[in-house]
């Protein structure tokens, strides 16, 4: 009986060094996302000047800078969760503007994404060659969306997307409404070259610049 037990604590620590070995932290790395615009028979159409529009996250320790780029122009946002300064840069038909975010600013920002749920499915399958798993999200106001992810890849900086500060891996494919329309982010490629420090300064000039609140209240029309 001994041995049984012991073969069995055995196989139960080679199992469980095999899955921190296969499992990837991500500390450092640039991630691109493709994204396309879906039907709601969920075949990928023309999304005109959004054709070709690309997300690209730059992970670095308590760093990250989020570039969304399409024809109409491109909009960064660059955070660190450790002084939770962030900004947010906008260049679109030739005007730069620059958005400053306090702590409270970033979490009324982020309201709508914080704290979903996540319910694994069991489902998997293989998405641009990575084992994924299936999960639905469900957020604060009843929503939810699809996320297909992979555990073998989990960031250090959770804080780098608030949608997926719970998810117990990297997002390989997901969709998000917005209006009528639906995107679909799909991960196109993962290089872990060091990113270059100076991706995360906050820029000191050439931008129109004003606070979150005055933002907010731009678009109120106030």
């Amino acid at each position: 009986m001994k041995k049984v037990r012991g073969f069995m604590l055995l196989a139960g620590l080679f199992a469980a060094f095999v899955s921190a070995n296969a499992q990837r932290n991500i500390a450092e790395a640039t991630i691109v996302y493709d994204m396309v615009i879906q039907t709601g028979n969920n075949t990928p159409q023309s999304g005109g000047a959004l054709t070709g529009a690309t997300t690209t996250v730059y992970l670095k320790g308590n760093n990250s800078r989020t570039d969304m780029a399409s024809t109409l122009g491109k909009e960064v946002t660059i955070y660190n969760s450790k002084t939770n300064n962030a900004v947010i840069l906008k260049e679109f038909s030739g005007q730069k503007l620059m958005i400053t975010l306090s702590k409270e600013n970033w979490i009324a920002k982020n309201k709508m994404y914080s704290n979903i749920k996540f319910e694994l499915t069991g489902e998997s399958k293989i998405i641009g060659g990575y084992n994924t798993k299936k999960a639905i999200a469900k957020m604060a106001d009843g929503k939810t969306f699809e996320v297909y992810y992979t555990p073998e890849l989990v960031p250090n900086n959770k804080e780098y997307d608030h949608t997926f500060s719970n998810l117990p891996g990297l997002a390989v494919q997901y969709e998000i409404e917005s209006g009528k329309m639906r995107f679909r982010y799909t991960l196109a490629s993962i290089n872990y070259d060091p990113v270059p420090v100076s991706l995360f300064d906050f820029p000191t000039s050439g931008y129109r610049t004003m606070t979150y609140e005055e933002n907010q209240n731009l678009k109120k029309g106030n």
